[in-house]
This record gives structure tokens, sequence and C-alpha cells, in this order.
């Protein structure tokens, strides 16, 4: 399944009951290949399965992340999946803005920390398992809308500025882990519109055929995957295996 890992490699999800981090748990979880899968998520994680260990853990926050350290105690991490992201809220009153005077200090604050510090924190608070000689894979969920190239549209100022900071976060991280452990690959992943929480208020422009379900972006992405090298680290990818202009 992964041909760069050894066998009973030990995978860590954050974000595991969101669409595409649930979709990546249980394929994780169906490889034989798999040794250990702990699986992080704010809420409680509904199933059960020899490989797996739940955390309830919100990786937000420097709590969560220490739990998350403690589960690992040190242990080396084979892959790092991380899936925890924010475009909308509504508790929060958090939309997408389509103009300038619709910007607000903290909920621009709140979409930064969450989809741009919350993933660089988190490599941060598990270096010492990623550091060292054995083959490790980071790989962070990030967004089309984040390509500074690519933006001719405008619009979603604070998701599109996170995505972008979320991108340079992971190249340095790319870059300083590649001193610690040249075995390493550190990867920005574009999903495409997926039919999960996250997008189902902006599916009903979206064709179907370019709305994909999380099990199939989850099998996509795991191609994109096995075919990076460490020269690749700190790249930025999307989930047909294109590379995507910063």
């Amino acid at each position: 399944m992964f041909p760069y890992l050894p066998e009973d490699f030990t995978a860590v999800i954050a974000g595991a009951n969101g669409g595409i981090g649930r979709a990546m748990l249980h394929t994780l979880l169906a490889a034989p290949q798999t040794g250990r899968v702990i699986a992080a998520s704010r809420s409680t994680i509904a199933m059960q399965h020899p490989k797996l260990e739940a955390l309830s853990a919100d990786i937000t926050t420097s709590t969560g992340r220490d739990a998350l350290c403690n589960a690992l105690d040190g242990q080396p991490v084979h892959l790092l999946f991380n899936a925890v992201g924010v475009l909308h809220d509504t508790s929060k009153h958090i939309q997408p803005e389509k103009r300038l005077e619709q910007l607000d200090e903290a909920a621009f604050a709140h979409v930064m920390h969450v989809n741009a510090a919350t993933p660089a924190l988190l490599i941060g608070a598990l270096k010492p398992s990623l550091q060292g000689h054995h083959p490790t894979i980071i790989a962070s969920l990030s967004a089309r809308v984040g390509s500074i190239t690519d933006n001719g549209y405008g619009g979603w100022y604070s998701y599109r500025a996170s995505k972008a900071a979320h991108n340079m976060l992971m190249k340095t991280a790319a870059i300083e882990l590649s001193r610690l452990n040249k075995q390493s690959i550190v990867l920005c992943l574009h999903p495409g519109t997926t039919d999960t929480s996250l997008s189902k208020p902006f599916q009903a422009r979206v064709p179907a055929e370019k709305l994909f379900s999380p099990e199939f972006v989850s099998t996509r992405l795991i191609e994109v995957i096995n075919k990076r090298s460490p020269e690749e680290t700190g790249s930025f990818w999307d989930w047909a295996g294109e590379s995507i202009e910063w």
C-alpha cells in the first residue's frame, strides 16, 4: 500500500472524524501493512479495531497536541496525515468573504490558527517522532485556492490566506526536517471538492463529476503520496497527481 514505508508502520491521523480523515482511517485500518493508527479527533471516534488507538483531543490546542505526544511517547511516526481545517463555522459567524468589508479580525485569526498554525504546531510537537533515520511521510490537506499564482477570481480572503500560509509553513518545515531525517517527505495536498461538511454549503454549483466522495479522495491521495520521494519534499500536489504552483 505504501511501498516507501515499512511493515507494521505507525500512522497518526489528525482530524480523523472528518470526511476525508475518516475515509483515510478506514483505508489504513484495512491495510495489512499498517501496524498502529493513532486517530485524533475532537469528537469520539465510534469504532473499535485492534490497530486503532482513538484519541479524543483537539489538535488546535496545546493540550490536545500534548495528549497526542503522550500517546506516542517518542516512538517513530511513519505517516502523519493532517485533515484538520475550517472554511465556515456558524457558531463563530465564520463564512468565506466575498468582499473586503466582510473581513472580520476574530474570524480571520481563527481560520489562520486552524488552517495554518495548527499543522505547523502539530509537526513541531511530534518532531521527536519524525526525526531520525526512519522513512516518514507528512501529508497535510491544503487547497488549490491557496495558490497565489492560481488566484484569478478573488474572494475567500481568510481561507485563501490561511492555505497560502499553510503551504509556506509546510515548505519551511520540510527544509528543517530534511536535515533531521533524510528520509522525510512533507507534502501539501489538494483533495478537490469533496462531499463533506466543509464543502456542503458550496456544492450547488459544483458539477456532479467534480464532487468527489471521501473514499475516492482517500484512494487518490494515497496514489499521489506513493509517487513522491524525499527529493520532492515540500511540494504541492492535487488529487490527480498534478503539481500546483505556489
